[in-house]
């Protein structure tokens, strides 16, 4: 069989193939003696679609080769399989576990737990469901933990090679910044404490400034007399009749104030002395 004829025999086995059809899998058809020509068929087949005339392109993905939309073209790929399948939606936290899986494997339960901080075994549940994820054996260490890996499912499902091309962690770090970007928080003013005023504060209609008192209310308040303390009666307030307020307003054993000048005090002797 010559190349002529042998290429377009492999085209039609790529597109026919639901998934990545393997090199070996070609040799069984076509037969082991066809190695070395279906290399270079393979290799003439990829350069050609490569052609801007082509809105397809053979790749290799998961060991196996396999027709596949464009980039440039996904757009238009997306809308018309979005109202053909429903898309294989996943979790914030299934990405997340899956992400963990996929750096650190093969990897057991506790330590993808460990790395998240959560429960991961519902997550789990769900990845292995969707074939994104199968057990790898069992860890040789105490209560052997199983093992986890992804599956060629999962380098199906995002378009990849092999588990080598998974971006970097300095890439992942270089997408976050560049789609954050620098970002600076802006300052915070401090409110004054409930209950409390500021030392200056304007009145909205007047336009004055209030300045505040010093001290408390509580230190200028008026205390009520004790027994036995003493009062002291500003002559002010004192009544006419002589004496400081009422019997009442005294305290007990004080003797009221006379308010009297020297020359009643006078009159009032001369009059008890004619009485005597």
């Amino acid at each position: 069989m010559t190349e002529t004829e042998l290429k377009p025999v492999i085209e039609s086995l790529i597109y026919l193939a639901e998934e990545p059809i393997t090199e070996a899998s070609l040799l069984a058809i076509v037969g082991k003696e066809h190695k070395e020509l279906l290399r270079d068929v393979l290799t003439r087949l990829i350069e050609e679609y490569q052609s801007s005339e082509h809105g397809i392109e053979v790749k290799e993905i998961a060991g196996g080769y396999k027709m596949a939309t464009k980039a440039e073209h996904h757009e238009w790929a997306r809308k018309y399989v979005k109202h053909q399948t429903p898309p294989t939606r996943l979790s914030l936290p299934a990405l997340e576990t899956l992400a963990v899986i996929s750096y650190k494997q093969p990897i057991t339960i506790p330590e993808i737990q460990e790395i998240r901080g959560v429960n991961a075994v519902g997550v789990l549940k769900t990845l292995i469901e969707k074939n994104l994820v199968t057990p790898a054996g069992r860890k040789n260490v105490v209560g052997r933990p199983i093992l986890y890996r992804t599956t060629k499912e999962f380098l199906l499902h995002f378009g990849l090679k092999n588990l080598d091309e998974l971006p970097s962690l300095e890439e992942f770090e270089e997408l976050a910044q560049s789609a954050l970007g620098s970002l600076t928080p802006e300052p915070t003013v401090a409110s004054p404490a409930e209950g409390t005023a500021p030392e200056n504060s304007t009145s909205p209609s007047s336009g004055e400034v209030v300045e505040k008192p010093q001290g408390s209310a509580q230190e200028h308040a008026p205390t009520s007399p004790s027994k036995g303390d003493s009062i002291e009666v500003s002559s002010s307030v004192v009544p006419p009749c002589g004496i400081a307020g009422s019997p009442e307003a005294v305290n007990e054993g004080s003797p009221p104030a006379l308010e009297s000048s020297s020359d009643r005090t006078d009159e009032s002797l001369s009059h008890f002395a004619q009485s005597k």
